[in-house]
């Protein structure tokens, strides 16, 4: 039965057979075969057929929502009767915001060398992606801005606030300040991550908040696209503190603090930031490869 319902979430979650079946290696007429005996064992059906996949019923929806809780319950019950038997062992996937990609090694190190036996797997996605594929037992934890939405029956552990720099070109006159308003932002030629971005929308409130009317000559969904651009001398980009950390060592860009952010006067010092955190599967108790993350990541909050 576990296994004809993984099939069926892998079915769900990407809405083709054949990709489906590609997905958890085996043939599409195994696949189709495990839902239609998930069908005859639960007495209803679960998906609408035609030529190709088609949704679910009505059914196939409740099925969908409790498959993936029996699913995920026989997932941490393997993984508690693993741990009970040596070290703890498994891969842990976790999705990360592409913003907060610098500081992953910081939780997965002490992790590491704690359980050797443990493998990591890490995605950049957005941060509605994150919540998403959680939800879909398709990651493990995330590492996101913790906004309502992540905080909605998730575990929740803050590990750090996320400020500002405006990063140039080392040639830029703006490289020698100490410190620069988000009000002095409007004439600058900026290039930014797409709006589809949660950063580049808590970019926007800042820049709105200060009166100016939020634009970028250039967008990209790539912080190595914004640093290459910002790298020319011909833009400017506004990026997280500790993003912003790994490429001023390399000596052609600057990185200058931006002050008066929102609730802040022009001039004055840094608002307190956007809270960054891990997110968990709300779920008691947690799995042994989540409690131990759980672990390091208190160790790491700051």
């Amino acid at each position: 039965m576990i296994d004809k319902l993984e099939m069926f979430i892998a079915l769900v979650r990407e809405r083709h057979f054949g990709r489906a079946a590609e997905s958890i290696g085996v043939t599409q007429p195994t696949l189709s075969s495990a839902i239609r005996q998930l069908e005859d064992q639960l007495n209803v059906q679960l998906v609408h057929r035609g030529s190709r996949f088609q949704g679910l019923t009505p059914e196939g929806e409740r099925v969908h929502l409790l498959a993936l809780r029996i699913v995920g319950d026989m997932r941490a019950l393997r993984e508690e009767m693993r741990a009970v038997r040596s070290d703890l062992e498994g891969t842990l996937r976790i999705g990360v915001i592409p913003t907060a990609l610098p500081m992953v090694a910081e939780l997965v190190s002490p992790y590491a060398l704690r359980h050797p036996q443990v493998r990591f797997q890490i995605f950049s996605r957005t941060s509605v992606e994150i919540l998403d594929q959680m939800d879909r037992l398709d990651l493990d934890a995330g590492i996101t801005y913790l906004d309502a939405d992540a905080r909605r029956r998730r575990t929740v552990l803050p590990l750090y606030a996320e400020r500002y720099r405006l990063l140039v070109s080392v040639s830029d006159p703006l490289a020698a300040r100490d410190r620069i308003g988000w009000h002095e932002l409007g004439g600058e030629q900026l290039c930014l991550l797409t709006p589809d971005m949660q950063n580049r929308a808590i970019v926007d409130r800042h820049l709105a908040a200060a009166g100016i009317t939020p634009r970028a000559q250039v967008e990209s969904n790539s912080i190595i696209a914004l640093v290459a651009h910002v790298m020319s001398g011909k833009w400017a980009s506004v990026v997280p503190e500790k993003l912003a950390g790994m490429f001023v060592s390399a000596g052609a860009i600057a990185a200058v603090p931006i002050s008066g952010g929102r609730g802040h006067p022009e001039g004055e010092g840094e608002d307190k930031g956007e809270p960054v955190g891990l997110v968990m599967v709300q779920r008691e108790p947690l799995t042994p490869l989540l409690a131990a993350l759980s672990d390091v990541a208190r160790q790491l909050a700051v």
